[in-house]
């Protein structure tokens, strides 16, 4: 698998990447980031990417070596003795997010504009982001919301699967700086998409991604030592 595009920067499209637990508002700040944006958008989701699935691969507490392990798993957890729960990629899973992250470096290769509506769970998620981006215009941008909101909008829609939110929320930030950081509770879809435009219009220099990608180099260097 190609690890990035290699493409100068000044022909390819912008790349927002928008990262945040489950129900915290990052669908609908996509789509309100389109409505706003004077240039075209396309919205690509981890959601549009899980629904592609074959349904065999799409688990729900499948035991390991089964096909719904392999691909996107969901799982009960428990949590401070409350079950929540997790979702989990397996192998063929993790496939399919590796492909989905090269699919967004060549629209935006090919000098379209993509928003991305994504959870990224671990480090090693992150830095297939850095990989397959690397070179490419980037703002990540994190949203935030409190628990009990994200709880309540969790209630509110059909098949949700309850506790996602709170497990998700509790790895989603953990590896990730960003360009740009909104809370989701209170404030209108509106008003956060003019926060991020803002930051497209005017980004921050080293950009986050260049940022996690010293850090990334930084930890593999070997220390000193002291004689």
């Amino acid at each position: 698998m190609v690890d990035h595009v290699d493409i100068a920067t000044m022909n390819s499209g912008s790349i927002i990447v928008i990262n945040g637990a489950s129900c915290a508002g990052k669908t609908t700040l996509a789509r309100a980031i389109q409505d706003l944006a004077i240039e075209p958008y396309i919205i690509l989701s981890l959601d549009q990417f899980r629904d592609s699935l074959p349904s065999r691969y799409r688990g729900l507490n499948s035991p390991q070596g089964s096909s719904g392990a392999e691909g996107l798993n969901i799982v009960p957890i428990t949590h401070d003795e409350r079950v929540l729960t997790d979702i989990q990629f397996g192998p063929y899973g993790q496939t399919v997010l590796r492909g989905m992250r090269r699919t967004i470096a060549t629209l935006a290769a090919e000098g379209l504009n993509v928003i991305v509506d994504d959870v990224i769970l671990s480090s090693s998620f992150r830095d297939d982001y850095l990989q397959a981006l690397r070179g490419l215009s980037v703002v990540f941008v994190g949203v935030h919301c409190t628990t009990e909101e994200m709880n309540r909008r969790e209630r509110m829609r059909e098949g949700r699967f309850p506790g996602t939110a709170e497990s998700t929320l509790a790895k989603v930030h953990l590896h990730m700086l960003y360009d740009v950081e909104v809370d989701a509770t209170n404030k209108s879809p509106t008003d956060l998409a003019q926060e991020v435009l803002k930051c497209t219009r005017k980004p921050a220099l080293p950009n986050a991604l260049e940022r996690m990608w010293s850090l990334k180099a930084k930890s593999f260097e070997p220390s000193e030592s002291s004689d």
